[in-house]
């Protein structure tokens, strides 16, 4: 089975000022107080293509294991590492991250989608962020009847960070609002 959800979330600042506060989003103490879960974030690569003006990047991310405790126990590992790779289209204004974990791969697999584009109705002052995320537990013999209730649970948990993000983006935004104003914070 495979456990997943779609959100659409509005942020009513412009789609510069979002995509740049998703690259600071991580480096601030305040936001890995937080985004507690982020033990840390590597940049393995990037490139930027000046023909299209398209930059990719590719950054390694390892985070607290977001299950229940039992399910850590039975892996024997508390965290897991993750790959992020984004496409950011300037001319097009479009940013998408895609996050896959690459360790714990033979009991879940976890896939996150993040776009953020200008919001149709007001495209020079809103950005629409739509993200989709699935959950799927490998059954194995000691978990094969609990795999949904643990998707569930891996789920909720990625909901509740989702919202840390958010909280943690609209933070930045005002920051890098009030710079832009010669104002600070």
């Amino acid at each position: 089975m495979v456990t997943g959800y779609k959100q659409e979330y509005v942020y009513k600042h412009p789609w510069e000022r979002v995509t740049s506060a998703s690259w600071r989003k991580f480096a601030d103490a305040e936001n890995k107080r937080i985004l507690s879960h982020i033990l840390e974030v590597d940049m393995l690569n990037h490139s930027l293509d000046s023909s299209n003006g398209i930059l990719r990047t590719t950054r390694a991310i390892t985070v607290h294991c977001p299950g229940p405790w039992f399910v850590r126990k039975i892996v024997g590992q508390d965290m897991c590492h993750c790959v992020e790779s984004t496409v950011v289209d300037a001319r097009s204004r479009s940013m998408q991250l895609i996050s896959k974990n690459i360790s714990l791969q033979k009991f879940i697999e976890v896939q996150e989608m993040t776009r953020y584009d200008p919001h149709p109705d007001n495209p020079a002052g809103w950005t629409l962020c739509r993200q989709e995320t699935s959950i799927r537990i490998k059954p194995f013999s000691a978990l094969a009847s609990m795999a949904e209730k643990v998707e569930q649970r891996c789920a909720e948990r990625f909901l509740q960070n989702s919202g840390k993000s958010k909280e943690v983006m609209e933070r930045i935004c005002k920051y890098l609002e009030a710079e832009s104003s010669g104002f600070s914070l």
